[in-house]
């Protein structure tokens, strides 16, 4: 390589493992296979839950993005303690549980922008081949049977504690290890339940029984994905002992290294304590997506770093859904000037030198471990830049002119840089729907009933017709809009600036066209 030519910038990855960076390599030049631990479905998901899946599909879209033909695998755990308890409760099969919120977590995931799986394996799928997998433990010596209950001999894996940094003999009973008679040691865990009255059951070498829930990720993706696979990603809360112990099965069954990146996603506090079902402190996805709308709450889990933590409130989805509507509002912007123009997508080398420094510095914040919240500054870079190129574009439509050429191409090459970077890579919804400003109904209503009051004449002139949940609030804010022009109409300038002054505390800017008056966020 020249001297002149700089080596490509290499993507660095956090691994868990190593507790360092490491540049990323494949383990098949071009091809990434990559597992994340998907939901246990006997409940709607929360929305800290919802963070490691969003975080997995932003690493699969950049990873496409690069180049890479990634195979992505995620997969739904249909039976476990918890199915059964729920659905010993609900009076119906654990089958039927896990089926009502396997959908639900489709629909949900669908709703945040997150693209299904190439392949999402269901546990119950593979109990034969994870009953093949702990006779294979057992003839070597690494598991033993107990009462009907088959474990894991964790002192015969040497490596053990390699991912958590946890040694044996530190493992108790506090440390999230169950002390049990049957158990030769606290920490060995259980790779197959003998079967209790009344639960769903397969029959075995050990007698009838199910599963335990870390053997089902390791059999699952290692048929999918090869002894040893590239990434392996989900919440910080898994390190141990889940993942501990997929690593400890699937090495002492194969004899191989099991995966090359540990990939984690730091939790979704409250009040900096981490959001859970255990600790009652969470809101379901559901209960989250019926006040603030789906691709604000996907901006929102982006807004951090995905290995740090990050602290969830209405307050901070209110700054996302503003956030949000800046870049949606340049796009909206883009295609207003633009006038339905399109540029064709170009190779790199052909686009101006400037258009090409912001897909590198966007390029550069992903491949630093996927650092989302500067990514995100980028995308507002193009999104400044776009509305200069409006703004000029409508002081010369005042004037009688028109944009230049090559700032019309500038213009939809910087759209077609939002798109790309900010719609297909990052995931986010960049044409808003009648939704996206709903959450702010309530507070248009009050300032269009309060400007009312406050001037009833230049209101008799306008459709006074608004409270919240009567009109949406792109209704009321057009209403506003109208109560502002009529103010202006009759020379009151006081109404026309308390109008625009109420309406820029919510966060909404007012330009006056020569097409009329518009709204953009701010």
């Amino acid at each position: 390589m020249s001297a002149e030519t700089p080596a490509p910038r290499p993507l660095m990855i956090y691994n868990t493992q190593s507790r360092t960076k490491e540049p990323f390599t494949s383990l098949e030049p071009g091809k990434v296979c990559m597992y994340n631990c998907g939901p246990t479905v006997y409940d709607y998901f929360h929305v800290g839950n919802a963070r490691n899946f969003v975080c997995a599909d932003i690493i699969r879209r950049y990873l496409a993005y690069r180049g890479y033909q990634v195979v992505f695998v995620q997969n739904i755990t249909d039976i476990d303690d918890k199915i059964i308890k729920r659905a010993n409760e609900a009076g119906c099969p654990a089958s039927e549980i896990a089926e009502r919120y396997t959908k639900v977590f489709f629909e949900s995931s669908a709703k945040l922008g997150v693209r299904p799986a190439d392949h999402h394996p269901r546990a119950t799928q593979y109990v034969g081949k994870m009953i093949a997998m702990v006779r294979k433990l057992e003839k070597a010596g690494y598991a033993y049977t107990s009462e009907g209950d088959v474990y894991f001999r964790v002192q015969k894996f040497v490596e053990y504690g390699k991912l958590s940094g946890r040694k044996i003999e530190d493992l108790l009973s506090g440390a999230r290890v169950e002390v049990s008679e049957k158990k030769e040691h606290p920490a060995d865990f259980v790779l197959w339940k003998a079967a209790k009255e009344g639960e769903p059951s397969w029959p075995s070498p050990w007698g009838p029984g199910r599963p335990g829930w870390h053997l089902e990720c390791s059999v699952m993706s290692i048929d999918l994905l090869g002894e040893t696979f590239d990434i392996h990603m989900g919440g910080a809360d898994l390190v141990f002992p889940h993942h501990e112990n997929e690593i400890a099965q699937s090495e002492a069954a194969t004899g191989k290294p099991f995966v090359r990146y540990w990939m984690h996603n730091g939790f979704l506090n409250i009040n900096g304590e981490k959001m859970s079902k255990s600790l009652g402190n969470f809101f379901t996805i559901d209960e989250v997506l019926a006040k603030f709308e789906a691709p604000v709450v996907r901006y929102f889990l982006l807004s951090a770093h995905y290995h740090a933590p990050l602290d969830f409130s209405d307050a901070a989805l209110a700054e996302a859904a503003t956030a949000l509507g800046r870049l949606r509002e340049a796009r909206k912007a883009a295609r207003r000037t633009l006038g339905g123009r399109t540029t064709q997508p170009q190779d790199r080398p052909a686009l101006p030198e400037p258009i090409r420094a912001l897909y590198d510095q966007f390029e550069a914040a992903m491949d630093d471990d996927f650092n989302t919240p500067r990514a995100l500054a980028v995308l507002f870079e193009v999104a400044t830049r776009i509305n200069e190129l409006d703004n000029e574009a409508m002081r010369l439509q005042k004037q009688g002119q028109t944009l230049p050429e090559a700032d019309v191409e500038r213009l939809a090459q910087l759209a077609q840089a939002l798109d790309l970077l900010g719609g297909e890579t990052l995931g986010l919804e960049l044409e808003p729907p009648e939704a996206a400003i709903e959450y702010l109904c309530e507070p248009l209503a009050k300032l269009f009933d309060s400007l009312c009051k406050e001037f009833p004449q230049i209101a008799s002139l306008t459709d006074r017709e608004t409270g919240a949940g009567e009109r949406t609030a792109q209704e009321i804010l057009q209403r506003l809009i109208a109560l502002r022009a009529a103010a202006r109409k009759e020379k009151n300038w006081a109404a026309a600036d308390r109008v625009r002054v109420g309406l820029s505390e919510l966060g909404f800017e007012l330009l006056d066209r020569p097409t009329g008056t518009e709204w953009r966020r701010v």
